[in-house]
């Protein structure tokens, strides 16, 4: 396993992240458990949740998947061996059962995050990453920005202040951002040296072979600014697969479970999922490493969030964290990326 520098941290964390978010809907605490026991075993020492898990969320399951990482630390006794992030929700009136709706309010992080850690049972995080920003952008992989002067939010840097008390208390190591855009980004690396307190190390945002608009300002950003990027959904919601191709519905998984997750469908993603399949099998590749090395080895990316439902897909992909694409793969790619750039609207 590779292991990359934390933004401008001395934590060096591991080239795949377990991401946790099927944990407490999909998964059963001891699947959960068993995943954990097989990413560490691994190598992966990266470990990321939210508040909000598992999704989709619920207000009768808000909070398992945090809880369930908290059962296992205290069986296995590794918390001082990993690195723990989790993310404080953002501004969402369709989450009434989050504090009446979360904001990105010194209030509000302050009771997210002692709640985070009761849950998880530490004292600290190591990552402490705002969800989604306070105000109205196009995150959560939307392509088009929408203004909108009228809109009542919580400052950046009210947020920032937040976030700087709880560095100074040590309850949070470092702190970073997710689904942001290069405006927002910037703004909080500004703010934060105005404040005087560390600036973000980290990203997480989508970023896989059907949705690269990562690379269009953001990419710079990340490697300017030393904040890398943490990537989410690298299989695109499991399309990236291929277990739906040509309209399959596999049992139990994802899309087939929960209209919400639709992202990835739709006519041109399916076109463009057949072109990188035949592309992965022509050089020896399943679709599910060509995906996965794809993301793992641009120079951007700190670390690449996997998740699983099941063990073998864990296993398939943890594997690939040593894969390299030769220049012919990248090349060929390259041109099916050219033909479906943006192929989810």
């Amino acid at each position: 396993m590779e292991y990359r520098q934390l933004g401008t941290t001395d934590i060096q964390v591991s080239s795949l992240c377990l991401g946790s978010m099927t944990w407490g809907e999909q998964n059963t605490e001891a699947e959960a458990h068993a995943q954990l026991d097989c990413a560490i075993a691994n190598g992966i020492n990266f470990i990321d949740t939210a508040e909000m898990y598992p999704v989709p969320p619920r207000a009768e399951t808000q909070g398992r998947t945090e809880a369930y990482i908290g059962s296992w630390l205290k069986k296995s006794g590794k918390r001082d061996e990993l690195v723990l992030a989790t993310k404080v929700a953002g501004r969402a009136d369709w989450l009434p059962h989050l504090r009446g709706g979360p904001r990105l309010s010194k209030q509000h992080i302050t009771q997210a995050l002692n709640d985070s850690l009761s849950r998880l049972g530490t004292d600290y995080v190591d990552l402490y990453q705002l969800h989604w920003p306070e105000r109205n952008t196009n995150y959560f992989g939307r392509l088009g920005y929408h203004h909108d002067e009228s809109e009542d939010v919580i400052t950046l840097e009210e947020t920032l202040k937040a976030i700087a008390e709880h560095l100074q208390s040590g309850k949070v190591r470092h702190w970073g951002l997710s689904n942001e855009t290069s405006w927002g980004l910037m703004k909080s690396v500004q703010h934060a040296e105005r404040l005087g307190m560390p600036k973000p190390v980290s990203v997480q945002n989508p970023y896989n072979l059907l949705n690269r608009s990562y690379e269009v300002g953001m990419a710079e950003c990340s490697h300017r600014e030393h904040v890398g990027l943490l990537a989410y959904s690298p299989l695109a919601f499991g399309v990236l697969s291929g277990k739906y191709r040509q309209g399959a519905r596999p049992a139990g998984a994802r899309i087939t479970l929960y209209e919400r997750f639709k992202r990835y469908t739709g006519q041109r993603a399916d076109a463009a999922v057949e072109a990188y399949t035949v592309l992965a099998e022509s050089h020896g590749l399943s679709l599910t490493e060509l995906a996965l090395a794809f993301v793992t080895t641009r120079s951007f990316v700190t670390s690449n969030i996997i998740g699983a439902t099941t063990l073998s897909q864990l296993e398939e992909n943890i594997a690939t964290h040593a894969l390299h694409l030769s220049e012919e793969i990248i090349d060929e790619l390259e041109k099916v990326h050219a033909e479906f750039t943006y192929p989810c609207p």
